[in-house]
């Protein structure tokens, strides 16, 4: 297909229109925002985003919703591309942009795409930063971290992560706050409600179920602990964002490497 006299006439309109598209140069500077994990600049590109979302972008349909999807889609393809070149797991990465690709489809108006878009940019900024985090971690750490998210389902303490890398316990724990800012209790406990919240929001696994695969001692304890993170029950967390946000029919299988969402 020969596309020369269109692209000519499309050229010359912008000419007459005084159209500049977005300087490349800028335009990926944003993007390394993300891939850097500076959660604070891309939260303040957004807001500039949000001012000015339609300069600088070309008309890819005549009606506007469709045309912030297709700008939309676009973005969440590179986005991902420029995190997997950072370090992000290149399955987490193409999952969680068809996450907030088909949640683009639910949208109905222009604006809710225009706000998706920052909830989707600091989403894989904050995972960038974590990533970062992990990786500017000692080894004795890093391994830690993954031993955290492989035994999630069971009792896991500090005894048992210090024998896992053969430290005295002590050590393991003054080498783990100091690097990841907080205990190791305090990191497991965040990374089974962590685990638990993408449970409610893309599975129908019942809250019992969801307490027992994460090694709590009953639906109670797991209750009150979610409650304590997060300021709900999970029974109120999964009615709030579980009809929004259900994607895939779940899968009645034991979740593997929940990390990272």
């Amino acid at each position: 297909m020969n596309t020369n006299r269109e692209l000519n006439y499309r050229l010359f309109v912008q000419i007459e229109e005084n159209f500049q598209r977005t300087e490349i140069g800028s335009e990926f500077a944003r993007y390394d925002d993300i891939k850097n994990g500076d959660v604070e600049k891309v939260r303040e590109n957004f807001e500039e985003i949000r001012l000015h979302y339609y300069d600088g972008k070309g008309t890819l349909s005549d009606n506007l919703l469709r045309n912030n999807q297709y700008h939309f889609v676009i973005g969440a393809g590179i986005i991902a591309r420029i995190c997997i070149d950072g370090g992000m797991k290149h399955n987490i990465a193409y999952t969680l942009s068809d996450i907030y690709i088909r949640r683009c489809d639910k949208c109905r108006e222009p604006e809710e795409l225009i706000e998706l878009t920052g909830a989707m940019m600091l989403d894989f900024a904050e995972r960038m930063a974590e990533i970062r985090k992990e990786n500017s971690a000692s080894l004795h750490v890093r391994r830690t971290i993954d031993y955290i998210y492989r035994s999630l389902g069971g009792k896991l303490t500090l005894q048992m992560a210090a024998e896992h890398e053969h430290l005295h316990p002590s050590y393991l724990s003054k080498l783990f706050s100091r690097e990841m800012g907080m205990p190791i209790k305090a990191y497991i406990l965040q990374a089974k409600i962590t685990t638990a919240q993408n449970i409610l929001t893309f599975s129908d696994f019942s809250i019992a179920e969801i307490a027992d695969s994460l090694g709590f001692s009953s639906q109670s304890a797991f209750t009150a602990a979610f409650r304590r993170i997060t300021g709900m029950t999970p029974f109120r967390y999964r009615n709030r964002y579980s009809e929004e946000h259900v994607l895939y029919p779940p899968e009645r299988t034991v979740l593997q490497d929940p990390r990272h969402g």
